[in-house]
């Protein structure tokens, strides 16, 4: 018999028990962990009962604060939204929310386990990448591994990106690596034992300009040329994939089946616990604060939780990627920018494919619960680590999703958050060593590190185990672009 305590997720006692027991005390984690509160009644029904529990179980005051709704703070429909004039809307940090704390608030992780004296890798970051990369290693017989997060997992990019995973790229290398990572996609449940809801609909690329249409026909004649089934559609052939479409919106479209969306929270959990299995250690709530270093080598990270001396030092923190290598007087070309998202109520299933307008960054698809899932980037967003939800990109949203998807008008928006994408100059990844021998770096990947990650840490993990360096360590090397001329990655969505 089931004891539920959130009926809107299908959340269950057994399951924020098992969350305890796996380490997760503060609510925001044990949210990310099973999913309660992001239903329709956006916790209201369950978060008491779930605090109840936590209380039970030996949480303090601190641990059970309750973590701030998304605006908006009721349902509002994109019609309502699309109506308001967005030319009046102030591009500003928005609607905060807490910043990550760790538990127990001024007793910080009494419970904590220690961190080692010493590892022979530590990464720097409990993302997509570092993890995944931790696993990897230690499939590799090198679980010797130390994971350092600031905060909880799943507390940035790779908890709060749209789960699209597509091997529609302009470049033989990114198509090789996306190919892969789709592959490791549709094998993640049977391989790690984690239901990552991995869905094949498609992605279908909406090109409402000349320019866009030649752009979409030369990738397609490269993705046929790596076998895939890319195909150039007209408009009413791109109803008969999406019949909802208003085709006066947009010439062409380019149609890959073989595209998909996963569930972004359960990914990185089933990379977490496979790490920990090949013999990984994985410490959230710690702060990098420093680097020991003699000559061309790093000898010892230095967090607030104490020293770990190392051989080898992985940057894989995303967003403060930058902010980590500074610690070490090493500077990287790539910031941070804010990119909002927001899901809508549930619906029957009707959307296949993720939709993405080009030229305006819309993208969108529905998730195996009915709700629409989807983003838009502004091109005004300033550089910065920013979180906070605006009312500025829900109204451009509206705008942009009701004039090439119509039904949607009706739709109505249940949350909103923001992520950031880690930008570089030619919107590609940062690999390699940077200043010190033994610190590599694994960032830069705008907004697609999540869905490469699977690919990049097979190959990273092959270079650090000794098994052969492939050529994306040279083409993505950090030093690039002191070399000259760099081809730079343009489709790019979101």
């Amino acid at each position: 018999m089931k004891t539920m305590l959130c009926a809107c997720e299908d959340v269950t006692l057994a399951e924020v028990r098992r969350a305890w027991a796996e380490g997760h005390r503060d609510l925001e984690s044990v949210k990310r962990f099973t999913g309660f509160g992001t239903g329709g009644c956006q916790g209201r029904s369950c978060i008491t009962l779930v605090v109840r529990e936590l209380l039970r179980l030996g949480a303090t005051p601190a641990e059970i604060e309750p973590f701030t709704p998304r605006p908006p703070t009721g349902p509002v429909s994109l019609g309502a939204l699309a109506a308001i004039d967005p030319d009046g809307l102030p591009l500003d940090p928005g609607v905060p929310l807490p910043a990550p704390r760790p538990p127990s608030g001024a007793d910080p992780r009494p419970r904590a386990e220690p961190l080692p004296e010493r590892a022979g890798t530590v990464i720097i970051g409990g993302g997509i990448m570092g993890l995944a990369l931790a696993s990897e290693l230690g499939a590799r017989g090198h679980g010797d591994v130390l994971v350092l997060e600031r905060a909880y997992l799943n507390a940035g990019a790779s908890g709060r990106n749209g789960g699209g995973v597509r091997a529609q790229w302009s470049t033989p290398t990114m198509i090789r690596l996306a190919r892969r990572s789709i592959d490791l996609c549709a094998s993640f449940a049977t391989d790690m034992g984690v239901n990552v809801w991995f869905r094949r609909g498609g992605y279908l690329f909406l090109a409402p300009t000349a320019e866009q249409v030649a752009r979409i026909e030369r990738n397609a004649v490269l993705h046929r040329a790596h076998g895939m089934r890319t195909r150039i559609l007209s408009p009413r052939q791109a109803l008969e994939v999406v019949p909802e479409l208003d085709p006066g919106r947009f010439l062409a479209a380019s149609w890959n089946p073989d595209d998909g969306v996963v569930f972004p929270w359960p990914f990185l959990w089933g990379y977490a616990r496979r790490a920990e299995e090949r013999g990984a250690k994985v410490r959230t709530w710690t702060t990098v604060t420093g680097f020991e270093t003699s000559g061309k080598r790093i000898t010892a990270v230095v967090t607030d939780r104490g020293r770990v001396a190392c051989d080898l030092v992985v940057n894989a923190a995303g967003a403060w990627s930058r902010e980590v290598a500074a610690l070490a007087g090493v500077s990287l070309p790539n910031r941070p920018t804010r990119h909002e998202i927001l899901v809508t109520e549930a619906l029957k299933p009707w959307l296949g494919p993720l939709v993405s307008v080009l030229g305006n960054g819309l993208y969108l698809s529905q998730d195996g619960r009915g709700e629409i899932v989807g983003g838009m980037g502004d091109p005004d967003e300033p550089e910065g680590i920013e979180h906070g939800s605006t009312l500025r990109f829900l109204v451009r949203f509206a705008r942009a999703a009701t004039e090439i998807l119509p039904v949607l008008a009706g739709q109505k928006v249940l949350r909103q958050w923001a992520g950031c994408y880690d930008v570089t100059p030619d919107n590609n990844p940062l690999l390699g060593p940077a200043g010190f021998d033994n610190f590599h770096q694994m960032s830069g990947f705008v907004g697609h590190g999540f869905m490469m990650a699977p690919a990049v840490a097979e190959l990273y993990a092959d270079w650090l185990a000794g098994r052969g360096k492939d050529e994306i360590f040279e083409r993505f090397d950090v030093h690039r672009f002191d070399r000259g001329p760099v081809h730079r990655e343009d489709f790019i969505i979101g």
